[in-house]
């Protein structure tokens, strides 16, 4: 009977995912509990025991606290994060709105039952299934990148993708989506971006394949779409990376994909140096 109960919420859960931006009933909440959750929540979260180990390792590197802070992130927002892959960054977000606001998990829509961007959605409806309590409320979008519609117009606070903007260049659908993450937010809403920095001169066509992107052009893929650059921060600096690994970002950890071959090396670099800029839509 237990695994009959377990199957039927994983399933429910499975269905609620797949539905857009649907109004659930929320927790009540004032200004005052709100200040109060955005710090102590976000901490409990952090150390979850729904994290694996080699999870909570890479906070060192990717700073989830100070990058959620420093985009504004609140535990009573509606919050869309483009590309999720793996699901990091769902098991800090979904729990942290889950009693007062909204994670939405954009995901591209597969165009044959194989291949990456299936295994994508396979991956993240089993991991928001398989935990219907901690994920209840969290959804999943999923859209065509050269025609992206991320949700009803003007509907989230916040819109993050972490590590994707590279992606979207090399595949030629940088602007559609960026256009997209725009119509979602509602006017002073916030797009947060964090991504592999290239070396300052350097230009798109001497960095494609490599991981890395030059700050400007996601500034100006960002102000072509209609957005603002507000703020820039180091906090997911790294100095000591030289950009100039043969296999690019990914020579780097966590992939590693030299292997054994200089591996005290990389992993001493750790991971990527990442730009972290925070735009905002005009309007309010």
């Amino acid at each position: 009977m237990r695994n009959i109960a377990t199957l039927a919420l994983a399933l429910a859960a499975a269905l609620a995912a797949n539905s857009t931006f649907a109004d659930a009933p929320k927790t009540p909440v004032t200004p005052g509990s709100l200040a109060q959750a955005s710090s102590s929540t976000i901490d409990t979260v952090l150390a979850g025991d729904w994290r694996s180990d080699k999870n909570k390792a890479r906070d060192q590197y990717r700073h989830p606290k100070e990058t959620l802070a420093f985009f504004g992130v609140k535990p009573n927002q509606t919050v869309v994060e483009l590309y999720p892959g793996g699901g990091w960054y769902t098991e800090i977000l979904a729990p942290y709105l889950k009693d007062h606001g909204h994670y939405v998990a954009a995901i591209i829509k597969p165009d044959k039952p194989d291949g990456e961007e299936a295994l994508n959605k396979t991956g993240i409806k089993a991991k928001l299934a398989a935990d219907p309590v901690r994920y209840s409320a969290a959804q999943v979008v999923e859209f065509v990148p050269k025609t992206a519609v991320l949700g009803p117009p003007a509907s989230a606070d916040v819109v993050l993708t972490f590590r994707n903007v590279h992606n979207m260049t090399d595949d030629g659908v940088a602007e559609p989506i960026f256009k997209a993450m725009f119509a979602v937010l509602k006017p002073g809403g916030v797009l947060g971006v964090v991504d592999h920095r290239a070396k300052p001169g350097t230009t798109l066509a001497q960095d494609k394949d490599s991981g890395y992107l030059p700050v400007d052009v996601v500034v100006k893929l960002a102000t072509d779409a209609g957005f603002k650059l507000v703020a820039q921060s180091e906090i997911n600096a790294n100095p000591k990376d030289t950009k100039d690994h043969p296999k690019g970002v990914w020579t780097l950890p966590p992939v590693l994909a030299l292997k054994d071959v200089d591996r005290d090396k990389y992993l001493a670099i750790g991971e990527s140096d990442r730009m972290t800029l925070k735009f905002v839509k005009p309007g309010r």
